[in-house]
């Protein structure tokens, strides 16, 4: 790929990110929205890299078909396990691999090549959600800043992800609430002690293939 001078990066996030106000410092020309973004934009803004980092909407194909090995996502799990919504919390109740991982954009959710990614491990007995959240934003940030000249580039490694793992949607959630009583101040040992691990996990909202 060609220096950002040639064109401009699309930062679809939230605006006080850290990620997007370090991509600025570092010179990148770059454009960013929370929006919900038509494919039109792609040419009328000149983009040549698209980066998504906590965007709320889905990327339809049209969009990435404009931007072949030039749309990543930076997701707060160790993929392919936790794919969709709240991945931090549904790595402690299903008691799988936790870290983050930055990933090319492919018409799933979730689903596109591993770049790069970190296993992540805590001190649980000391953590809420909250604050293993916020380890996990900033190993992603940190890894982020990384590899971003080799993404950029077109030089980073990509493999497809091994195995099934898991995916969770946004109203799964509803089926923990009693066992979050301070919500993302839970403590991680409180939320493990009350989790019936003999439990079907399909009672818990979630569609997770362990082991596979």
């Amino acid at each position: 790929m060609n220096q950002s001078n040639d064109g401009n990066i699309l930062f679809l996030g939230d605006d006080n990110s850290p990620s997007l106000k370090w991509l600025k410092s570092i010179g990148e020309s770059v454009i960013h929205t929370a929006d919900n973004i038509e494919s039109t934009l792609i040419k009328t803004e000149n983009i040549i890299f698209l980066i998504s980092y906590g965007y709320r909407y889905i990327i339809h194909k049209n969009i990435l078909d404009q931007l072949p090995s030039r749309a990543i996502n930076l997701h707060i799990s160790y993929l392919p396990w936790n794919k969709g919504a709240d991945p931090n919390l549904w790595s402690f109740v299903d008691d799988t691999p936790k870290g983050v991982s930055i990933h090319y954009l492919d018409a799933g959710i979730d689903t596109g090549d591993i770049i790069v990614q970190q296993e992540v491990q805590f001190d649980t007995p000391q953590e809420t959600l909250a604050t293993t959240y916020q380890q996990l934003q900033m190993t992603i940030q940190n890894l982020f800043q990384q590899n971003w000249q080799s993404i950029k580039t077109e030089s980073c490694p990509r493999h497809p992800q091994q195995g099934k793992g898991s995916f969770h949607k946004l109203k799964d959630k509803e089926s923990l609430s009693h066992w979050l009583p301070n919500d993302w101040n839970t403590s991680v040992s409180l939320l493990q002690e009350s989790i019936p691990r003999s439990a079907d996990t399909a009672k818990l909202g979630t569609k997770s293939n362990r082991g596979k």
